[in-house]
């Protein structure tokens, strides 16, 4: 877990400098951009459906408040949950500007080896991605609801489900660059992956430095990969 620890500390470093920080600022944008379209939307689809259920204006005085406060809250709410699934979309389809940036200030070697991933080949990455995240919550959600009860069950569930998928979706979004050479297994163990991805889910649960999450966790995936790529040839060799 050495290599873990040593990753994070690395891609922290990083966040604040040069290209690293340009794409932040970018995914951190489009992120809210299509946030707002979400939310905007869910707010439209939340009146709608109340409307149609009969809380309807004439229903009685202080319907029409009533429902735009009820359709403004599910809305927000509805948009909190699917956080995680946009910014981790839009990662994806950065991603590969993500790694490279961090591959030519440590790794140039493994750069300059790297192949270049087609737009469409992000695209699909990216939308495979939030299908898996959206179908496991919903998967997850009924066991949530059950773990209710204990206050903190529901959130201990939730963070577990993120934290592997994230793991997974870091790891991938590295390897995938690199799997021409060294094969498909990533040399990543199952505990460092999940450890990263538990830190970044963690993460994208505080306001504001959600932002930050997900380029955090692309960089620190990519020094992870890496060290452990070369730990693995170290050994090899041994």
């Amino acid at each position: 877990m050495a290599v873990f620890f040593t990753s994070l500390a690395l891609g922290f470093g990083q966040m604040f400098q040069g290209a690293v920080l340009r794409l932040l600022l970018k995914s951190a944008a489009l992120t809210l951009l299509i946030f707002a379209v979400l939310a905007g939307l869910g707010w439209y689809a939340v009146d709608w459906l109340l409307t149609v259920a009969g809380l309807g204006d004439r229903l009685f005085t202080g319907a029409g408040a009533l429902r735009g406060v009820a359709s403004a809250v599910l809305a927000l709410i509805g948009a909190w949950l699917l956080w995680r699934i946009v910014a981790m979309a839009v990662i994806q389809f950065y991603a590969d500007e993500i790694v490279l940036a961090v591959e030519r200030r440590h790794y140039p070697e493994a750069a300059a080896q790297a192949r270049e991933l087609p737009v469409s080949m992000q695209l699909r990455q990216a939308l495979r991605g939030a299908r898996r995240a959206l179908l496991s919550n919903l998967i997850a959600a009924p066991f949530a609801l059950a773990l209710a009860f204990t206050g903190i069950g529901t959130a201990l569930l939730f963070w577990a489900v993120n934290a592997w998928l994230l793991g997974r979706e870091l790891q991938d979004m590295v390897w995938l660059r690199h799997t021409h050479l060294a094969g498909e297994q990533a040399p990543v163990s199952g505990s460092a992956r999940l450890a990263l991805g538990g830190v970044v889910a963690a993460l994208m649960l505080v306001p504001f430095v959600n932002f930050l999450a997900p380029v955090l966790g692309a960089a620190s995936a990519t020094h992870l990969v890496h060290r452990a790529q070369a730990a693995r040839v170290h050994k090899g060799f041994r």
